[in-house]
Formats: structure tokens, sequence, C-alpha cells
């Protein structure tokens, strides 16, 4: 199976399934001599972990990292970084009802059919619990970037939206509740939607945005390795994303050019920044915003029609530990890619 390592300098590896004995990953080409706060990365699995409120899957796994090489005395030291997340609250049998069916919007009958072979037991490889060792990674890279801010939070669930630009936003209230919107009001109104739908043994999708300050210009590369273009593909590598824009985005099509560009202040800053950052695919030294859609999460806990291995068509109802909203956990996963990005830009960079 290709398509498990992304990056070329800041590289990252990713190995494990859902339900097998652990997760892992191996980051390569991390600088020598960075210090690492192990807390810091810890914090971010926590963001990151199952269980942590009413509104996520019910599934209680810890989420320690344990690294195995590439460290000495805290610091990295420019080999290999192995790490490895172990799973310690696997329910298989949650998923012996689908080891004959294929579930509708999940990986099941594309892997089967590519491979020849699955794993049902929570999807396996497909499963969104691979993005764990992304966090890991994403963690380590922050601590490359340490004069980089990067804040996502979730702007919209179903049709619930922030209706504040994010430069209104207070970026330290975003963990200050189950859903991760830094607006109180709008996240209550979020949470109350989400518990809702759960309920209803349904689901709902929602969008993140992601800000990134302190960005120095010259990150990105022409004509096939834009910054916009990687942050892109790095974010619809995220399980259950299907949209992606940056900047004025998709609203852009609606506009003049007289509108629409980005006039110079003497300094080389510039006046509006519906470029979102990044000029010609190179980062302008402004802010950098983008924002990710995620569908709602395909199990359901009601009655669906699937496909059988038999090419039957039967009713069957979902069933174990699922998310109705993936958005609030998806947070640190889209911060993680972003940083993994920027530090494989930043590495690139200093290389001329």
């Amino acid at each position: 199976m290709a398509g498990n390592s992304y990056g070329t300098l800041f590289r990252i590896t990713t190995f494990g399934e859902s339900h097998g004995e652990a997760l892992g990953g191996i980051i390569d080409g991390c600088p020598p001599g960075v210090e690492l706060d192990f807390n810091l990365i810890q914090i971010e699995m926590q963001r990151r972990k199952p269980g942590q409120s009413y509104i996520v899957t019910q599934r209680k796994e810890d989420d320690e990292v344990q690294f195995l090489s590439g460290i000495f005395e805290g610091k990295t030291t420019g080999t290999p970084i192995g790490f490895i997340i172990p799973n310690t609250n696997q329910k298989s049998d949650d998923y012996s009802h689908i080891k004959d069916t294929y579930r509708p919007s999940h990986a099941d009958y594309v892997y089967e059919k590519k491979y020849g072979i699955r794993d049902y037991r929570g999807g396996g490889r497909s499963s969104a619990r691979e993005t764990a060792s992304r966090v890991v990674a994403g963690a380590v890279a922050k601590q490359i970037l340490k004069d980089i801010k990067i804040n996502a939070f979730v702007s919209s669930v179903g049709t619930i939206f922030i209706d504040k630009p994010y430069q209104d936003l207070d970026f330290s209230k975003t963990e200050n509740n189950a859903v991760r919107c830094p607006d109180l009001a709008t996240a209550e109104k979020m949470e109350n939607y989400i518990k809702e739908i759960k309920k209803q043994g349904d689901t709902v999708g929602g969008t993140i945005t992601c800000v990134i300050q302190n960005v120095p210009i010259g990150l990105g590369e022409p004509v096939f390795d834009k910054l916009h273009a990687e942050l892109g593909k790095a974010m619809l590598s995220i399980n259950a994303v299907k949209g992606f824009e940056y900047g004025s985005g998709f609203c852009s099509s609606q506009m003049k050019g007289s509108e629409h560009n980005d006039l110079y202040n003497s300094d080389g800053t510039t006046k509006s920044n519906l470029s979102g950052g990044i000029q010609g695919g190179i980062s302008n030294g402004m802010d950098i915003y983008f924002r990710v859609a995620f569908k709602p999460v395909a199990t359901l806990i009601q009655k669906q029609d699937v496909l059988t291995t038999n090419n039957t068509i039967i009713e069957q109802q979902g069933k174990g530990r699922h998310d109705p909203c993936v958005v609030p956990r998806a947070v640190p996963i889209v911060e993680a890619m972003a940083a993994i990005v920027l530090a494989d830009f930043y590495l690139l960079n200093k290389i001329y």
C-alpha cells in the first residue's frame, strides 16, 4: 500500500490500524538539537483523543505517545524519530456485523476491490484513528516553528455559523467548550444541535477555519509545489474532508478585480488580505487563513440499506462508538497538518 508518507524534507510516515495493537509513525528530516516539550505533545494528543466529551465518540483511549528513537536527553538527534501510540480500548466485536457488508460512504467496498482484503474492524487503515500519528508529527513540527502561531477552530456546524471575522475572535477561548468554537454564544448553539443530532442516531458536518500568523515571506515553491496547493492536499488527506478554500476562496469568483486586488502599503504589507497570505504560491507575510469542510460521519445509529459481499441489498443498523460530528476533534488534526506543511517548506527555504 503506497501513500502512507507525506513531506519532502520534514517527512512523516504513519502505520497501524484502528483496532490493531498500536498506531505509530516515523518522522524523518527533523533537524538535530530541537528541544522537545513532551507535555505539549501530549496536550495535542488530549485535544484529539476520543471520549473527551458527550458530543464525541465514547471510545476511551489514553493516546499516550511512546518515543522509540531519534531523541536523546530531550533533544532531537537528526535521525528518524520513531513512535507508537498503543490501542488500549478496542472493541472489535462492535464491527463483526459488517464483516460481510459494505457500509454506505465508507471505504469498505473500494478497499476490498483494490486490495482483495480489508480489515473491517473500525475501518482498519481507513479509520480516522490514523490521524493520531499526524498529531504527534504536527506537535513536533510546531516546536520547529516556534514563532509561527497556528490556530484552528470550528466555524460552523450544520447551518450554524460564526458571524464574525476571525480578527474579532479570541482564540484563547477555543478550548473553553466542547465544540472548540471561540465564539461562546455560537458554541452553545452548536453543542445543543450536536446533542439533538446524536439523540436521533444521526450525524452532521461542519467547517474548521485555520489562521496562521507570523509566517515569514518566501515559504512555498513554484510551480507545482505552491504553498496553498500543499495545504490543500494536506487538508484533503484528512478523513471526511470534502472541501478546502483559502483567502477569499469561492467568493472571489463573484468579485471584480478592482474589488479583489490587495493593494500594497509602503512597507510591503497589504491593505486587505483577500489573497489569504499567499501570492504566486509563496507566503507574503500576511496572515494565512483557510477553511476546511467536513462531511457528516458516515456511520449512523439508524437503519440503512447496505450492500453485501454477495451483491444483495439488506437493511443494517450501525453499532459501536462513533462521533455524531467530527469537527470538534478534527481541530488539532487541521493544525497538525498545517504545521507539517509549514515545517517542510521552512526547511526547504533554508536551503536557498
